[in-house]
Parts: structure tokens; sequence; C-alpha cells
């Protein structure tokens, strides 16, 4: 299986507007749900042609990041990329989910390598806008704030997305087929252990008081009941629901 120049350039796409900052799919400069590994891969295998897998993959591959966060201004490794082109590869390499995580990983790290640019040279319209505050032009800080940024973003994120998966989908499916059995099975064992550490990481903050309580109660949900896992999710969305609300009428 090969990647066609436009199904990259749609790939491109899915990066980018998982790239925090990018105004189109946030609220108020949090976190684009296309960041996550689960959203961006279920997009890559619609654009492949292969939905299924594109979801299976991604939700295997967003079990390392379950419990990302990007605080300070830091992003620690880029989900986003891992989410994209890790599924893609996985995909046209026809690999399992295990060895899709091993596949992705290094392409977060990656990304940190984009995001360090995006954030270094956006420094540069931020003083633009200094200035332009200075003279009380209004009109230039909200251009500024919006346009360059966005372009900039959109280049440094496209289009190596879209040369990486189109030059590279060949390279990795040939690479694939050459790999014994040997190393297919380290990177099954290896890509097994790496959910760990997100899980690992996600019951470290949901071990505080305020939260276990509703760990117990899905726990319970599920082990004692029976419950199916998109029912407790509806369950626990309407329960956080009206936990949101009760917290704001208390604020």
């Amino acid at each position: 299986m090969s990647i066609s120049l436009f199904q990259a350039f749609l790939l491109g796409i899915v990066y980018y507007l998982g790239i925090i900052g990018t105004p189109w799919t946030t609220v108020l400069g949090s976190a684009s749900l296309f960041q996550k590994p689960l959203i961006a891969g279920t997009l890559v295998g619609i654009i492949l042609g292969h939905p299924t897998e594109g979801v299976i993959i991604g939700a295997a591959i967003q079990l390392p990041y379950i419990a990302f966060i990007s605080a300070g201004g830091t992003i620690p490794s880029d989900p986003g990329l891992a989410g994209v082109l890790g599924t893609a590869f996985a995909i046209v390499g026809n690999v399992d989910p295990a060895t899709a995580i091993t596949i992705a990983l290094p392409f977060g790290l990656l990304g940190t390598l984009i995001w360090v640019l995006h954030m270094t040279i956006d420094v540069t319209f931020v003083h633009m806008a200094d200035q332009a505050a200075e003279k009380g032009d209004l009109k230039r800080i909200c251009f500024l704030h919006v346009v360059p940024p966005q372009i900039l973003v959109f280049l440094i994120s496209v289009i190596p997305v879209m040369l990486g998966a189109y030059y590279g989908a060949d390279f990795m499916a040939d690479l694939v087929s050459k790999l014994s059995n040997n190393v297919l099975h380290i990177l099954q064992v290896i890509g097994g252990i790496l959910p760990a550490l997100g899980v690992a990481m996600n019951l470290r903050s949901i071990s505080r008081p305020n939260t276990m309580a509703f760990y117990i109660l899905g726990f319970i949900l599920s082990v004692y009941l029976g419950l199916d896992t998109i029912v407790i999710s509806v369950l626990g969305f309407v329960i956080a629901w009206f936990y949101t609300q009760s917290q704001k009428e208390n604020v």
C-alpha cells in the first residue's frame, strides 16, 4: 500500500489541526481533540481507506499519552505527530497495534522539534505586536496575533508531514517486510509495555481523594454490575456535567 500526495496533504492538515494554539479546533488555547492519537488515528484511517484499523491503532497509541499534559509552554512529546504518522505507517506496514506504538513514539519526539521551532519564531510576532500596541494600532495587533502565526504553523506542520507520509510510506512498508519475526516480536513486547507508563501516570493523577471516588465508582460499574465501557462513559459524562455545574455554583 502507498500513500498518494493528496492523502499525504490531508494527513498534514490533521496534524496542523492538532497543534496546540490552532484556534480553529481549540477553546481559549486548550489542547485540540485532533491532538489525541485516538482522534487523529481515526481520521488517518478514514483518509487512507482503513477506518477500523485507524481506530484500533489510534487507541493503542493513545495509551502511552493517556495522561499527557503540556504545562508552561513545554511539550515532552508530541502525541499529535505520533498519532498521525504512527497510524499511517502502521497501516501501510500492516503491523499490529503493539508494534505501532513503538513506531509512533519516535515521531512524538520529533514533534517536539516542530513545537520548539513554532514557539521560537512566534516570539517575533509578539515583539511586532508590542510595537503596534505602542502606537495604539488594535487592528494590527489582532492581525499579528492570528494570521502570521497560523501561516507559520501551517507551513511547518503540513509540509513535513506531507513529505514524510508521501516519501516514507513505501520505505516503512519495505522495512517492515524485511524485519525478521524475532525483531517484530521484540517490537511487540516493547509496545505492550509502553502503555503501562501512560496508565501509571493516569492512576497517579486519579489517586487523589477528590478523584478516587469516581474511579471506584467506575470500577464497581464495570466489575460488579458488568456494564459496557460505552455505558460507563455516558454515565461518567452525565456525572461529570452535574459535578461541574455544582462546582460553578459554589464559586
